[in-house]
């Protein structure tokens, strides 16, 4: 895989820093266009991928400038871009390319998100389990709430039989019965933490996510550009939980332990105290505690021929 990546912040080094540690080639990592005009598009004919980490204001420009300039697939982790949305999609399916789009890359978000809904039908079901949702993240951090606050509170929404919005960060008094409490804190150098609670009179449940580095969000942007190149997929965007499905089938991975998708799973993130837990009788050991754990490739185990980084 050649990639070029956008945004040369900690997110775009520490996805700079996996892929290069697997043996594919970064040819750039970009920061801010030397004009206003954008960054030119011949810098992006030799990428079989663009992955963007810049600001909401930039996603679309950026995007469009790569698919001028020849790339077809890109993985975006950029937040505040909602407004864009639909002239991105207009774009991309002008241009015949695909994207991978979300808030957060973790692998962990991805699961942390299905139990939270699953979480709020079961307590949502009980009046007196009141939901809310307390994001952490660094100081330095632009937007509130979090993207993948914003995400969770979506999901709880939807699936709480008695909310309806996101409670007015500026308003005075409680919260009405209808609206969800959120609640952010900008801090210190955390890299993120979300708790949602249920709180009743007699108890309180909480369930937690707490980021100790930017590996995990890395791996999943690599994963994310592995799905967009181990097949042909329709143009437009896509969700994180798209790649999460064909990387991981709780079903197939445990009659299928020979298939390359399910080592990619085992071997998100970094090893810590705690090996992983296999994911089928045929995955391979974990690796030493507290060395990198490799991504493995699903595209070359797949279709060695993607190697060759030849663009549709």
């Amino acid at each position: 895989m050649r990639a070029i990546i956008l945004g040369d912040g900690a997110m775009g080094h520490a996805v700079a820093a996996a892929i290069t540690e697997r043996g594919d080639t970064v040819l750039g990592i970009l920061g801010r266009p030397a004009t206003p005009a954008g960054h030119q598009a011949g810098i992006f004919g030799g990428a079989d991928v663009t992955l963007d980490f810049t600001t909401g204001e930039a996603v679309l420009p950026n995007l469009s400038a790569a698919a001028v300039g020849g790339c077809r697939r890109f993985v975006v982790g950029t937040t505040g871009w909602d407004a864009h949305r639909p002239a991105v999609e207009a774009m991309l399916a002008e241009m015949g390319a695909t994207c991978v789009a979300a808030p957060n890359f973790s692998l962990g978000v991805a699961f942390f998100l299905r139990i939270v809904e699953e979480a709020t039908h079961l307590f949502g079901a009980v009046e007196a389990y009141d939901p809310y949702l307390v994001e952490w993240h660094r100081r330095t951090k632009s937007d509130r709430p979090s993207g993948t606050a914003r995400e969770l509170s979506r999901r709880i929404i939807a699936a709480h039989p008695r909310k309806r919005r996101i409670s007015d960060p500026g308003a005075t008094g409680p919260p009405a019965p209808d609206e969800l409490d959120v609640s952010v804190i900008r801090a210190g150098a955390s890299p993120g933490m979300h708790l949602v609670g249920f709180d009743a009179p007699g108890e309180t449940v909480e369930l937690r996510l707490t980021a100790r580095d930017r590996s995990a969000y890395a791996a999943g942007a690599l994963a994310s550009a592995d799905w967009l190149l181990a097949a042909d997929h329709p143009a437009g965007l896509h969700p994180f939980d798209a790649v999460v499905a064909g990387l991981f089938d709780w079903r197939d991975a445990a009659h299928a332990p020979n298939d390359p998708v399910a080592p990619a799973v085992a071997t998100l993130g970094r090893a810590t105290d705690r090996s992983p837990v296999p994911v089928g009788p045929g995955t391979p050991a974990a690796s030493p505690r507290n060395q990198p754990a490799p991504l493995v490739s699903t595209r070359q185990a797949r279709h060695p021929a993607a190697t060759e980084g030849a663009l549709r």
